[in-house]
């Protein structure tokens, strides 16, 4: 099983060539493919413009991207969809716009401190296609999440407890019926919609947990004492922070980061994480924070692995929950 690590830190980069034209600064969470897909950049013209980045799976918080020109944004227009703990400032600089200039554009948003997830924010230079320029309201503040809508093709319903069992076969029925409705209600929090982004993420999860069986790390967690890059500072943390969940959430860094993006106390009580509930939004949070639905729609089984699991461990078992899960949803 993979535990989830913190993301690093790591001296600050030399001035990027170009980098006066267009300048990002990557947040925790993000990924180059997740920013690629939500510039409108291919992948390989965001790493052509950044040489310094020697590993496309590490980025660092802070580091200073170049996104070369033509992206989406800026001039190019269109439009964006809110995301949890999306501002309106944070959107102006991710698309190289300025926060009048966005302001401007979207009249209908009266208090630029308050957005809502699911609102279609109107990029500077387009109309959005059948708006008329008003761009759609969402269901929700963005400091909680909302449920989204799924994508054309998608599997509204999710995995029913039958089908699930189908994908893990030694899955007990009545454990099927206790997991499915949580795994499907974390997959509408993450845009999680099509039964390609469902097969991989099922499948992902199957394997990390032991065919949905491992909420905890066997260990004690006393080999993460001390380890500063988890967040570990305090005596106690290693055992106090232990992997827990279905994708193993590891280090009082990340408990404190998947808590505060689910609103759940994981610092105090980070017993939550090993609740079925919390370990299907905790994977979905993790899937959508490292923008993982991208390289499913790619259809890139072994690319999802590797941002999942940091390699390619176990990946024949990961195939077979895939392949189950593909025939079990489509």
């Amino acid at each position: 099983m993979h535990a989830i690590s913190a993301v690093g830190q790591r001296p600050s980069l030399p001035a990027l060539d170009g980098e006066a034209a267009r300048g990002l600064t990557v947040r925790y969470g993000d990924t180059l493919s997740g920013i690629a897909a939500k510039l409108g950049v291919p992948l390989d013209r965001l790493l052509a413009a950044n040489p310094q980045v020697l590993n496309p799976d590490v980025i660092y918080p802070g580091d200073q991207l170049t996104v070369p020109g033509g992206a989406a944004g800026g001039n190019a227009g269109g439009d964006y969809t809110v995301r949890s703990g999306d501002t309106l400032s944070g959107i102006a600089g991710m698309h190289g716009v300025s926060l009048q200039s966005l302001t401007a554009a979207n009249p209908q948003i009266s208090d630029p401190d308050l957005i809502f997830i699911g609102d279609r924010v109107q990029l500077p230079g387009a109309q959005s296609p059948g708006t008329g320029g008003a761009p759609e309201r969402g269901t929700g503040p963005v400091e909680g999440p909302a449920p989204s809508t799924p994508a054309p093709g998608g599997n509204a319903d999710g995995v029913t407890a039958a089908e699930l069992r189908q994908i893990v076969p030694q899955l007990s029925a009545s454990k099927a019926e206790a997991v499915a409705p949580h795994l499907n209600a974390a997959m509408a929090e993450a845009d999680i919609n099509t039964p390609e982004r469902q097969a991989m993420f099922i499948a992902q999860l199957a394997h990390e947990s032991g065919g949905f069986h491992h909420m905890e790390e066997i260990a004690s967690g006393a080999a993460y004492e001390g380890r500063t890059d988890l967040g570990n500072t305090q005596p106690g943390d290693g055992e106090r922070y232990k992997g827990r969940g279905y994708i193993q959430v590891t280090g009082r860094h990340n408990y404190t980061e998947a808590g505060r993006a689910l609103g759940l106390d994981l610092v105090n009580n980070p017993e939550l994480a090993a609740q079925p509930e919390n370990a299907a939004r905790i994977a979905a949070w993790y899937w959508e924070s490292r923008g993982i639905n991208a390289a499913a729609d790619a259809g890139d089984f072994t690319r999802v692995t590797r941002l999942i699991n940091g390699g390619t461990n176990g990946l024949a078992d990961r195939q077979a929950y895939y392949e189950r899960a593909r025939a079990a949803l489509s």
